[in-house]
């Protein structure tokens, strides 16, 4: 059983091996780390640890906690695929694929991204509506998108009234990024956070700047 923890930790040196020590301690290894942020003296990773089966998560989150100036985000189960410079490939594949290309990018994001689904948006005559979108993404669509056409990459307001009912209820952490200028967004989902954070949105922003690019 893996679990993907965000945790902020002192941005000093040691900090992330006597968080590896107190993880290994309730029998948890880190499977693949990522920094998502550093921020007035704190960093916030991205650990994919593996434990046993019938672990539960609170040991982990009781563990980490117990050290001096640490503290998870979030905790939730993680079933993706492990490797490094996903962008890379995820842009190989959108840039070979023969048709839906869009749904390749749709259905590569949530990994690369950490999130929970994707979905591209495009505007018509009768306003916004969605193009393709992930495993995951909500059957409950969002009509009416008053930031639509997007500029730039940025963090949306997850509790606005745009925001459909069941999407608030699931306290999803929203973030979107225009795919060049086609008029189409590129919108991630977190239900249940953690929240986004700049560096991600950015990220973001690169990603499908770049995919842009290769769809022409």
């Amino acid at each position: 059983m893996s679990y993907l923890l965000r945790v902020q930790l002192p941005d000093r040196p040691g900090s992330l091996g006597q968080l590896a020590l107190a993880l290994g301690s309730v029998g948890a290894d880190i499977l693949s780390l990522d920094v998502v942020d550093r921020v007035d003296g704190y960093a916030v990773d991205d650990l994919v640890v593996d434990v046993e089966p019938g672990s539960l998560p609170d040991t982990l989150l009781t563990a980490a906690e117990a050290l001096e100036g640490v503290r998870v985000d979030s905790i939730r189960p993680y079933s993706g695929i492990l490797d490094t410079h996903r962008e890379l490939e995820l842009i190989d594949q959108v840039a070979t694929a023969h048709d839906d290309r869009l749904q390749v990018l749709v259905d590569g994001a949530p990994r690369i991204l950490r999130v929970g689904w994707s979905t591209v948006i495009g505007m018509g005559s009768q306003g916004a509506y969605r193009l393709v979108g992930s495993a995951g993404a909500p059957e409950t669509h969002a009509t009416q998108i008053p930031w639509m056409p997007l500029e730039s990459p940025t963090i949306l307001d997850g509790d606005a009234d745009w925001v459909p009912q069941i999407w608030r209820d699931m306290n999803t952490k929203l973030a979107a990024a225009p795919l060049g200028r086609t008029g189409k967004v590129l919108v991630l989902g977190r239900p249940g956070g953690p929240d986004f954070r700049p560096s991600e949105v950015l990220r973001l922003g690169y990603l499908a700047g770049i995919v842009a690019t290769v769809l022409g």
